[in-house]
């Protein structure tokens, strides 16, 4: 799960923030249409120590430029995806708000991940087991 991964990236930013001036410039939400992703990602990144530079929309076109092995870019230029990505680009390029993180323990992330609706908790998971999905 990419948050997962984000916790882990602020945990090897924070490692080298004070010997190599590393810092972390934020979170990319790539949408995955999940109810209150937007808010989720906002939450993780508060609690990390930043902020989150963009959400990037679900949009089918990324799956058709990819049969073609083309970027968004190339394959739509016009598109309202290819205005997403330049607008990250944008973002990425501009932003100075470079922080050093606080990376959460796995607990505390399990706990967001479960209060979003994202995970199960231990006990809703055993009464879910051998039940059919609604």
């Amino acid at each position: 799960m990419a948050m997962y991964a984000a916790n882990n990236i602020a945990r090897g930013v924070l490692k080298y923030a004070h010997t190599g001036g590393v810092r972390l410039g934020g979170l990319i939400c790539n949408s995955r249409n999940t109810d209150r992703e937007i808010e989720l990602i906002e939450t993780l990144a508060k609690r990390l120590n930043t902020q989150m530079i963009h959400f990037v929309p679900r949009d089918n076109i990324v799956q058709h430029a990819e049969l073609r092995r083309m970027t968004v870019n190339e394959y739509a230029p016009e598109s309202n995806q290819a205005n997403e990505y330049r607008t990250l680009a944008t973002k990425i390029i501009n932003n100075k708000n470079l922080a050093i993180p606080t990376p959460i323990e796995m607990e505390e992330l399990e706990e967001l991940l479960i209060e979003f609706g994202i995970l199960e908790s231990e006990e809703n998971a055993a009464m879910l087991v051998g039940k059919p999905a609604k």
